[in-house]
């Protein structure tokens, strides 16, 4: 990584972290944070206080619409009748739709050919043109292919100043709202892809309370940044295998990681039965049923941050619910075996 490619603080500090959230602030929901009433949760972290950021209420129904639109709000007047695409397994390609939609935009978008139908169906409801590709490099690809050939603006999934800029946003919000509460929070848990949203969550958070950790969870079939951070280097993975499609992008790039160096404490690997059984536990202990991403990070406070979250006042980011009913359904079931041995380790 070159020094060129580092994230550059008089472009990312509290002042325009602040200044981007209240640009957003008209078309994003503040979503809430809401304590977590779980016996079972406050036993296994002794007594901790767990707060939920509950992502999954945003727009679209993952965090992924503030950084699509923090993008596609920097397009220059002048391009934006080119319309934009994007490539995703599927959240990001609906939050890409739904923001070129916000702002009069086309949207031409690149899905995985392994995009759950449900997800196709919201991107085509938020009026994109779909077009299906074959994984995640090939998706990419693709959509790269359509911004040269016809003049499209590329959203990209997680890289980028005002991605990260869009998803700092979620930070403030938590640090601001549990500010309101009389306390401070001391710990904060997000799931990690490519590191768009932990890239924005940790400095949102950092910038206001240095003290505060930022932790970050990757499966392990799928952990492009760990295994980046561990290089020095942006990694480029030679396949991918993790339930949580959402977690899936096979490479992290320059700007996010760097910024990810500077703010997070530490990013720990969770396999897809302890991912599962962290959603069981949402339904279960928070009446929340979720996408598997979103299970990773209570999975994480649960499973190898458990140590180092004991009695802490805690936020756990919960991504994203972009499921549907009978796909929930089978991985509630398989889930449902690895609970006692995730609520229940030592």
């Amino acid at each position: 990584m070159t020094d060129s490619m580092e994230f550059d603080p008089a472009t990312l500090n509290l002042a325009t972290a602040r200044a981007r959230h209240g640009e957003l602030a008209g078309s994003v929901i503040r979503t809430p944070l809401t304590r977590l009433a779980s016996p079972a949760v406050a036993q296994a972290l002794e007594s901790a206080e767990v707060y939920l950021k509950l992502e999954c209420y945003q727009h679209t129904g993952t965090f992924k619409a503030r950084g699509a639109l923090s993008v596609a709000r920097a397009i220059p007047e002048a391009d934006r009748a080119k319309g934009v695409t994007a490539a995703s397994a599927g959240n990001h390609a609906i939050a890409a739709a739904w923001a070129a939609r916000q702002l009069g935009m086309g949207a031409k978008v690149v899905m995985q050919s392994t995009a759950n139908p449900f997800r196709v169906a919201l991107a085509r409801g938020e009026g994109a043109e779909i077009i299906m590709a074959e994984g995640g490099l090939a998706a990419i690809g693709e959509a790269e292919r359509l911004a040269r050939d016809e003049g499209r603006m590329f959203i990209h999934p997680f890289e980028g100043i005002n991605t990260t800029l869009g998803a700092a946003g979620v930070g403030l919000e938590i640090m601001d709202d549990i500010a309101a509460l009389g306390a401070d929070a001391e710990a904060v848990v997000v799931s990690v892809g490519g590191g768009g949203l932990i890239s924005g969550v940790a400095a949102g958070v950092k910038l206001i309370n240095p003290g505060c950790a930022v932790y970050g969870v990757e499966p392990v079939g799928a952990d492009s940044v760990s295994q980046s951070l561990a290089a020095g280097k942006p990694v480029t993975l030679d396949k991918v295998d993790t339930i949580a499609d959402s977690l899936g992008p096979p490479f992290s790039l320059p700007f996010g990681l760097s910024v990810i160096r500077a703010y997070v404490d530490d990013v720990v690997r969770i396999t897809d039965d302890q991912i599962l059984a962290g959603l069981v536990v949402l339904q279960e202990e928070g009446k929340l049923a979720v996408e598997p991403a979103a299970g990773a990070a209570m999975a994480a406070a649960l499973g190898p941050l458990r140590e180092r979250l004991r009695g802490k006042r805690t936020v756990i980011l919960i991504c994203g619910a972009n499921i549907d009913g009978e796909t929930y359904a089978t991985l509630h079931k398989r889930g449902r075996d690895h609970v006692a041995a995730l609520l229940e380790q030592t």
